[in-house]
């Protein structure tokens, strides 16, 4: 996959398939509308291309409506790449290209600069300004400029339809596993380690105290994670929340890695959220604080079968 940031250095591409969308995520819905542009482009035999944004509009149009995003960017393009898109458009996203009138970004965009073929998109996609750009607008422009436009119908899990803002709901309410089953794979934060305060390793737990990259972190408490660390996977009891036996007056992110010994500081590591344990709790003192992490690892244990 050819990742674009000027649309006027793409050249000699031939009437490309294209979708349009955020893809915060890039969950199981979104994964059914990258599905079918792949498939229609070999069909055509055409270059299919998926055209996002960054930042989030809604960072730069309406910025305390803009809601937590579920992936950074770098693993947005991860994503997308392995769905087998041929070219990913990231344009940047500003307040001039916001107040576009609809009509203006299909002619200048998709037609003069893209010659775009066919587009598919979600059942719920809007564009331009003010989201004039429905479904029915851009099948108008489709006639207008010769192209066709293809909708995907809304994907549903157990009956409910998959979206972003149903996964950032569970995440921020702790349920990872439905979260999981909406993104089609659990929940990933990744961050540096940083040094803490070395509560952990007192107690005997020595934790990994993270600097998160993500925007959105699951609701406090106690959770089994996968960690990858210099590509080894390791098991570990993460806890996120304020520690209030030994309250430092911010929020923290930390992991215990099981079994792991060693100097990790300054290294990235990534977690996938398993399952939730509890929630954050204060204890009388340290004694009792270190029996119930010593449980904890042993659920963690069970639940992810170390």
């Amino acid at each position: 996959m050819l990742l674009i940031k000027n649309i006027k250095k793409l050249k000699g591409i031939k009437s490309p398939v294209v979708t349009l969308g955020n893809f915060d995520g890039v969950h199981i819905g979104h994964r059914q509308v990258l599905k079918a542009i792949k498939k229609r482009a070999e069909k055509l035999r055409f270059p299919s291309i998926v055209y996002t944004f960054e930042p989030h509009p809604l960072k730069v149009v309406a910025p305390h409506k803009s809601p937590p995003l579920l992936t950074t960017l770098e693993e947005k393009v991860k994503l997308i790449k392995a769905a087998g898109i041929d070219y990913l458009i990231l344009a940047k996203f500003t307040k001039e290209f916001a107040a576009q009138h609809p009509r203006e970004f299909v002619s200048d965009i998709l037609v003069k600069q893209l010659v775009v073929k066919e587009v598919l998109v979600g059942h719920d996609y809007a564009f331009g300004k003010g989201k004039k750009g429905t479904i029915e607008y851009l099948k108008k422009l489709g006639q207008e400029f010769g192209f066709k436009v293809y909708i995907i119908p809304a994907y549903k899990k157990r009956g409910l339809v998959v979206s972003s803002s149903k996964i950032r709901e569970y995440i921020q309410n702790g349920k990872v596993k439905e979260a999981a089953r909406l993104l089609g794979r659990p929940y990933t934060i990744s961050g540096k380690v940083v040094k803490g305060r070395n509560i952990g390793r007192h107690l005997g737990f020595p934790t990994a105290n993270i600097a998160i990259h993500n925007e959105l972190i699951p609701k406090d408490g106690v959770y089994a994670v996968n960690v990858l660390l210099d590509n080894k996977l390791c098991k570990g009891a993460a806890n996120i929340g304020f520690t209030p036996t030994f309250p430092a007056g911010k929020r923290a992110v930390e992991v215990h890695i099981i079994g792991f010994k060693g100097n990790i500081y300054g290294k990235k590591l990534k977690m996938d959220f398993m399952a939730r344990l509890r929630g954050e709790k204060t204890f009388k003192n340290a004694e009792r604080l270190a029996m119930q992490i010593k449980k904890d690892i042993e659920k963690v244990k069970r639940i992810l079968r170390f």
